[in-house]
């Protein structure tokens, strides 16, 4: 790229990629790199390379060079919210991987690489909020996958070999133009309605009309009278309003 063209990013030094390893909650060793105004892979943190985690999230990153595979360790790898519109093949060679958050960024269909694939132990993929208008049938072969985000993106077909995935708990496909959720279903109406109304004097009613409307008078009277019980609609008072957090970074989350 010539020079003063495109973002420069913030230059990463060891001693700063040092100073950013932390240990998980789950023993982890974990490099996190998160929101540093980075849009370059650092060459530096090959150093580091015997970490079990990496976040490069809300970042400025448009590729991901092959030197990825000298993270041999890694379990846990979050690309969201950068400019990536492919990955490297290499990206394959993680086998070690079992979550992989590539959510909001700019991947393509031929952007995904065959050896996605290859990923074995992979348990959560994330690929919503792309540029995706077909998902190969060969993630199938992920049969780990336990969590499958697609959300977000341009998806017409998704294909029986991932639906049909074994250990498969959670696939999200909202907001995209699937047929089978291009025209929600009417809702039943089961309450009848009333055509025509007529009102008439109770003089003026057969024995055989007015002993059905005393028993429909009866009826509706002893329902006036029953005092509602507690209802069965589950309540999630603490989910409804979101957590600060989510409200403070939410546009960092969306590329527009």
């Amino acid at each position: 790229m010539p020079k003063g063209k495109g973002p420069q990013g913030k230059r990463i030094t060891l001693k700063v990629a040092k100073n950013a390893v932390r240990v998980a909650f789950n023993g982890r060793r974990r490099l996190d790199l998160s929101k540093m105004g980075i849009a370059t892979f650092p060459k530096c943190i090959l150093e580091l390379a015997d970490v079990e985690e990496l976040d490069l999230s809300r970042n400025m990153l448009r590729k991901i060079p092959n030197i990825i595979e000298k993270f041999q360790n890694l379990m846990w790898l979050d690309l969201h919210s950068n400019q990536l519109d492919e990955l490297p093949a290499a990206i394959g060679t993680l086998k070690n991987l079992t979550y992989l958050n590539l959510c909001n960024n700019k991947l393509t269909t031929k952007g995904l690489p065959e050896e996605l694939t290859l990923l074995r132990n992979l348990r959560t993929l994330n690929l919503g909020l792309n540029c995706l208008e077909t998902i190969p049938t060969t993630l199938g072969t992920l049969r780990e996958l336990i969590e499958l985000g697609l959300f977000d993106n341009s998806l017409t077909l998704i294909p029986k070999s991932v639906k049909k995935l074994p250990k498969l708990e959670r696939l999200n496909v909202k907001r995209n133009p699937l047929p089978e959720f291009a025209k929600e279903d009417e809702p039943i109406d089961t309450v009848k309605r009333i055509e025509s109304l007529y009102l008439v004097e109770k003089k003026d009613l057969c024995n055989s009309c007015l002993e059905v409307c005393q028993g429909e008078r009866d009826v509706l009277h002893k329902l006036e009278d029953v005092t509602p019980g507690p209802s069965n609609t589950p309540s999630f008072p603490s989910l409804t309003t979101p957590n600060s957090t989510a409200m403070d970074n939410q546009e960092e989350w969306r590329i527009k």
